[in-house]
């Protein structure tokens, strides 16, 4: 009993050994991908995420509560002679403007690739899982067959029976759209 017991115990640990090394395998196949994706951007697909990832953060936004406090300040305090954008304030409407069109356009590009990248990304994710359902609907099929050959009569259960054809996207696709209208 003891040496059965070791067994086990051994050929548990390899398992969680070997399930350990696919995870960090597969975890490396994805960071390679992601880097792959990273280094295929052209320079202005990498300046656009650069300002998108500038413009998102907290320093970005109080550098700008800074410039237009010391903007609006200098122009209503200063003296006549050197007040450059008098109110309303022209020429800042103007440079906020083309700053928001700009920004608005480089985070647009930015969100466009990263939609790109998360469409791929599901569409591996869907063809895994379609892959996934074929593999166990096979297994399915050779327990069936199994049970069937040993006379065993959990092999004739109705929903190992349903469980062991594969599934058609399409149909699973109409009946989303039925269900949810």
């Amino acid at each position: 009993m003891e040496v059965n017991g070791s067994k086990t115990l051994s050929a548990l640990k390899n398992h969680s050994r070997n399930q350990s090394e696919l995870t960090h395998r597969n975890i490396e196949a994805i960071n390679s991908l992601a880097k792959e994706s990273l280094a295929r951007r052209t320079r202005a697909e990498c300046v656009g995420d650069y300002i998108a990832d500038t413009a998102g953060r907290l320093w970005f936004i109080n550098l700008h509560v800074i410039w237009f406090g010391v903007w609006i300040l200098f122009n209503n305090l200063a003296p006549p002679p050197l007040v450059f954008d008098p109110y309303p304030f022209q020429l800042l409407t103007m440079v906020v403007s083309l700053e928001a069109i700009f920004l608005t356009l480089f985070v647009l590009m930015s969100q466009n690739r990263s939609t790109l990248q998360a469409d791929q990304r599901n569409q591996l994710d869907l063809q895994i899982n379609l892959l996934s359902e074929h593999e166990n609907t096979k297994m399915l099929q050779m327990l069936k067959a199994l049970c069937a050959h040993h006379g065993l009569s959990v092999g004739n259960d109705p929903e190992v029976a349903e469980l062991a054809t594969r599934t058609d996207p399409r149909e699973l696709v109409d009946d989303i759209k039925r269900t949810s209208s």
